[in-house]
């Protein structure tokens, strides 16, 4: 190829509102969507892909050098901490090369580790292969999984005897979400995903061995903007079934032990009311808003858990955000932030609390695998941006921490070489924004340094201070690391999250770049010595910030970015739309969504001016940030672009949101972006 695609321009216009929206590259979603089968769309994402290729090669020796670098500080032969499971010990772990894992068991009393499934052979000649849920019957003898074989998010279950070797697969092959074993070991619960939409509406009962039209359906949620999903409390003895929004939500629950019983709703769903429950120590112990913004939690008995028999066990407070809560038998766990700091904070029944104390004083934890209810220890995860990923068990009579596992860096690595900070960045409002960075010891604070920005900011899913041996790759060779815990996540408690929403979306996006010219200003970097990055949200916020400040780029990574908000949030006949209308606002309804969106929707402010160096990425089969976002602002960019910078997008012709699903062939793509950053920056080899 001589050139870079250009996609044909195909004008078209709509009105909304009374306002005209135009729009050359609308043709590029496909009019039979969720089937891509359109050969001029095809056509043009492989010339993008094979122009990929083409601009690629010259710097595919880098490419593979950073591999090899990432490869070499992967534990080839890695497995997982054992976890108690009923009479078992149970784990998995990669063989040596292999992309997949093998999961194991044996007796707790003993014995050797007795393969129960082998995703290498199971995935063998596929292109994508994502195991989803694993979850072992009550009485030990049945292992139900679910995997998904292009991307689509769209399940198949399968169930295999560990006694007998009997596997059913009895056609449930289109399933999304968590399956929950009943208590007689030959029932499931399951939300099955609705023909032609990536949305779950109904709770079934699946019995082994049967057809599944046959199956009974327990619930129906006959509203296409609320999600629905189902879970098991800890005490296993009742299913969840909750459906909600972004603003609300509601829980009915069912003994796990008498399916045919009727559903109980705890409180039915009201504006702006969240709340979740565990069960434990005989009663419901509810996470709720209903008091304040971060929530409170309270208790309920078994007999009528209705708001009016909840009893406040820990208040609500301006300056603690309570996130989950876990219920043991003689403890609750609960994780919590506090000043933009995770913490686990262990209450015993008798109501002695105290915090899990840990070494470093900024770090991520959070409550790692824990399916037993009755225990006298606590799994937690715990990591810093210099400190591997580590596995401890926590006891709460003794307070004392065992360390079981921390993450290996076979290649070497001395945490002592780096340094981290936690810095607050103030926000043109003059909002405080935290800002967690990363680097080499030795580094001159002289603005010269290049550095890699990251951030996500929607959802209220906030980015924790987490190690990653890949990043290594980038700080070996200087760059200075830093995210930024900008609104819209949770870092700072859930108004945090609430303050980068709807009519406060803008925040996200001017946060980003007040850090950026914030780590400018401390010297951390200059302008044009920085590369920034964000997937799927993070890419809105990353495309916004090309839009917003693009001259202080040297380079932008947008992975599946959700890019076409206006477009998107207009099409009520995409499944996901009409839940979101309570993240971005419903532009179909109102006017002033409609031109708040339209203000900053990164792909309808696109204009004929210099952009930084661009790499873009998407999925084929992406069901939550469909393939035409990343591909019509790629179009429309090179179109509009009026400098000669590298604008490449690779779409992933069989595969969805989160890339190819082998560990080393997903390590290879991150291993591309860095070498297309590293390359912008002027950072070698």
């Amino acid at each position: 190829m001589q050139q870079a695609p250009i996609a044909d321009k195909r004008p078209s216009e709509r009105f909304f509102h009374g306002i005209s929206l135009s729009d050359d590259y609308l043709w590029l979603k496909d009019s039979s969507y969720p089937t891509t089968d359109d050969e001029d769309i095809l056509a043009y994402l492989n010339s993008e892909n094979q122009w990929y290729e083409q601009q690629v090669a010259p710097r595919l020796e880098q490419v593979e050098s950073i591999f090899a670098e990432m490869k070499g500080r992967m534990e080839d032969d890695e497995s997982a901490v054992p976890w108690v499971e009923g009479e078992y010990l149970y784990r998995w772990r990669f063989e040596k090369g292999s992309q997949y894992r093998v999961w194991e068991r044996k007796k707790r009393t003993g014995g050797d580790y007795v393969v129960i499934l082998d995703e290498p052979g199971e995935a063998a000649g596929s292109e994508f292969f994502a195991v989803g849920q694993v979850e072992i019957s009550p009485n030990g003898k049945l292992l139900a999984w679910t995997v998904d074989d292009n991307g689509s998010e769209r399940d198949t279950l399968i169930v295999d005897n560990l006694e007998t070797g009997q596997r059913y697969r009895d056609g449930l092959d289109n399933i999304h979400g968590p399956i929950v074993w009943g208590a007689d070991n030959n029932t499931i619960f399951y939300t099955p995903s609705e023909e032609d939409a990536w949305r779950t509406e109904r709770v079934k009962v699946h019995t082994l061995g049967t057809a599944p039209d046959t199956d009974p359906q327990i619930f129906h949620n006959d509203d296409s903007s609320l999600f629905l999903s189902l879970g098991l409390s800890q005490s296993e003895q009742y299913l969840f079934i909750e459906r909600g929004n972004h603003q609300s939500s509601e829980v009915w629950y069912l003994s796990i032990n008498d399916p045919g019983a009727e559903l109980q709703l705890v409180s039915p769903r009201r504006d702006n009311h969240q709340y979740s429950l565990d069960h434990g120590n005989g009663q419901f112990y509810i996470l709720t808003n209903d008091e304040h913004v971060n929530f409170r939690i309270a208790t309920a008995p078994e007999s009528d858990p209705s708001p009016k028999n909840w009893r406040t066990l820990l208040p609500a407070s301006d300056d603690v955000y309570y996130q989950d809560v876990t219920v043991f038998k003689d403890f609750i766990a609960v994780e919590e932030m506090s000043d933009a700091l995770s913490r686990i904070r262990i209450r015993s029944h008798a109501g002695e609390q105290h915090y899990v104390a840990f070494p470093e004083k900024v770090y991520t934890s959070s409550l790692g695998n824990n399916p037993a209810y009755d225990t006298a220890t606590l799994r937690i995860d715990y990591e810093s941006m210099i400190t591997p990923d580590s596995v401890f068990d926590y006891n709460p009579t003794t307070k004392a921490l065992e360390l079981l596992k921390q993450q290996v860096i076979p290649s070497g690595y001395d945490q002592d070489r780096f340094v981290t900070e936690r810095l607050w960045a103030t926000a043109r409002d003059g909002v405080q924004v935290p800002v967690s960075v990363v680097y080499r010891k030795g580094l001159a604070r002289d603005g010269k340094a290049p550095l890699y920005l990251y951030g996500y900011g929607a959802y209220g899913s906030g980015t924790p201070p987490y190690f990653s041996a890949l990043r290594l790759s980038l700080l070996e060779r200087g760059v200075v690391y830093a995210i930024a815990h900008v609104r819209g996540g949770d870092e700072r408690g859930y108004q945090w999250y609430l303050d980068g929403k709807l009519e406060k979306r803008p925040n996200t996006f001017n946060d980003f770049v007040d850090v950026a010219r914030f780590l400018v200003k401390e010297k951390y970097t200059g302008p044009k010595r920085m590369a920034i990055s964000g997937g799927s949200a993070g890419g809105e916020m990353v495309g916004a910030a090309v839009i917003q400040a693009p001259q202080l780029w040297a380079a932008a990574v947008l992975d599946v970015p959700f890019v076409d908000v206006l477009n998107t949030m207009l099409d009520a006949d995409l499944p996901l739309t009409p839940p979101e209308w309570l993240e971005w606002g419903n532009p179909i309804e109102s006017r002033a969504a409609f031109e708040l969106i339209r203000s900053y929707s990164p792909y309808d402010n696109i204009e004929a001016r210099d952009y930084p160096p661009m790499l873009v990425t998407g999925g084929l089969n992406d069901p939550r940030v469909a393939y035409w976002e990343p591909a019509k602002w790629t179009a429309k960019m090179r179109a509009l672009k009026t400098d000669d910078n590298e604008l490449l997008m690779k779409i992933n012709m069989g595969a969805g949101h989160g890339g190819k699903s082998g560990r080393y062939d997903s390590v290879y793509e991150f291993a591309e972006q860095i070498s297309f950053v590293l390359h912008h920056l002027g950072v070698g080899p």
